[in-house]
């Protein structure tokens, strides 16, 4: 039986953004449940979003629950690559509930859980609030900023949804889609939902809507 003209190996398919972004929240997933630790996280991510095929991402993933074997014709890639994977990011234990710069700067970014409350409050300094990896504690959060002569700076992916109520009084409380962001529309109805309010009084809140992956670039047609 001669192999069928044209025949390719799907695991040298390219991957695509959305499947590194599955292969991304199976990791997150484990990460939470205590199957792999912070530092394993930190590595293998770098692996999901430097891949280049699916099979550069099947090693990711072989030893965690949740990918299932594919029939055949599916040449056993991952079951992330076959469809849109349930909500993962929300559940785990509450971070902190408060973010407060005074002459000074703070941040709350990487690998943490976001409470269902969060306040955070700059004078005469900064914090920077970057959701691009964090879980959540429930499906809905509330994020009040309050800048005084100060700035708070909100990073959210484009993935989430994002309400955006502060104003300013001599200052500026401002929402912004970065270059590569996706439409608002697009967010899956099962993410997470964040409410954003709060004042600026002589200083500033931004709020930032940018693309998950940081490699991922807009392709206009």
């Amino acid at each position: 039986m001669t192999e069928q003209p044209g025949a390719r190996d799907p695991k040298q398919l390219r991957a695509s953004d959305a499947d590194r972004e599955r292969v991304a929240q199976l990791l997150h997933t484990a990460m939470g449940e205590g199957r792999i630790t912070m530092a394993e996280l930190e590595e293998r991510l770098g692996a999901v979003y430097a891949a280049k095929t699916l099979g550069d991402l099947e090693p990711v993933v072989e030893d965690l629950p949740g990918v299932v074997a594919i029939p055949q014709a599916a040449a056993h890639l991952p079951a992330v690559s076959q469809a849109r994977l349930p909500e993962t990011r929300i559940g785990g234990k509450a971070g902190s509930t408060t973010s407060i710069a005074i002459m000074s700067g703070v941040s709350r970014k990487g690998n943490w859980v976001v409470p269902p409350q969060h306040n955070s409050f700059a004078f005469w300094g900064g914090t920077e609030i970057d959701l691009r990896k964090a879980r959540f504690a429930e499906r809905h959060s509330t994020i009040t900023a309050v800048a005084i002569m100060g700035a708070v700076e909100i990073t959210v992916p484009d993935d989430i949804h994002v309400e955006v109520t502060g104003f300013g009084l001599m200052g500026a409380f401002e929402s912004t889609d970065k270059k590569g962001a996706a439409p608002e529309d697009s967010v899956p109805p099962d993410a997470p939902t964040v409410k954003i309010n709060g004042l600026a009084f002589w200083g500033a809140v931004e709020v930032r809507r940018v693309p998950r992956d940081p490699k991922r670039k807009q392709v206009e047609r």
